[in-house]
């Protein structure tokens, strides 16, 4: 939980509480599901609850903000950042159902009332969202494809509506049809573990063209 504190150090108590509760809960669940590797698990805080809340470094979503996680798995970003921000409304969704059992009993142990958890892939959904969040569930313009009729266009944030994508490497090549609307902002700028040297946020504005 130190890592957190480092970052954040203001947190409520009741939010140091869910996120230390998310941590115990989520190995729990991935030793019966495997989730994520036994290493990763082991380094949860670093590498999918602080990874998650990078995004809380570049937006503070407003009370109200409706944010669609997409291909969640086990629930990152979409939990950490429902602690986080507990006056914005999350759904998280991903296509294979075992993982969303595994979100649905996350999101109930931990009294997440601001989020729920459904077995859907995203071009089945009918809502618009102010954000999408996800981490590099496929190549971004791939991605794109899925969602780009989900961002809804009344903006209410200090930045405008879309998606926010988290993933690593050199993505000048997978972005460049995005260019020049795109931006792309390095984590390890927030963080300086040496895990996020290479992670990234890429930020695309909803289109209004």
């Amino acid at each position: 939980m130190e890592i957190i504190l480092k970052y954040f150090p203001d947190l409520s108590a009741k939010q140091i509480q869910q996120f230390s509760q998310l941590n115990t809960l989520f190995c729990q669940w991935n030793e019966k599901i495997n989730l994520v590797s036994r290493k990763d698990a082991a380094l949860l805080y670093e590498r999918h609850i602080l990874h998650s809340l990078s995004i809380s470094k570049l937006i503070q979503f407003k009370p109200g903000t409706k944010i669609l996680d997409v291909g969640t798995g086990g629930g990152f970003p979409g939990i950490p950042l429902a602690i986080m921000f507990p006056d914005s409304n999350f759904l998280l969704v991903d296509s294979i159902a075992k993982k969303i059992m595994v979100v649905d009993d996350l999101l109930n142990q931990l009294q997440l009332n601001n989020a729920k958890a459904k077995n859907i892939r995203a071009e089945s959904l009918n809502e618009k969202y102010d954000f999408i969040v996800s981490r590099a569930v496929a190549a971004f313009p791939v991605f794109y494809n899925w969602v780009k009729l989900k961002i809804n266009k009344n903006n209410k944030n200090q930045i405008s509506n879309g998606i926010l994508y988290l993933k690593g490497g050199d993505l000048k090549l997978e972005m460049q049809s995005f260019y020049p609307r795109y931006k792309e902002f390095e984590i390890s700028g927030f963080f300086s573990e040496e895990f996020f040297q290479t992670k990234k946020i890429i930020y695309l504005p909803f289109n209004k063209n």
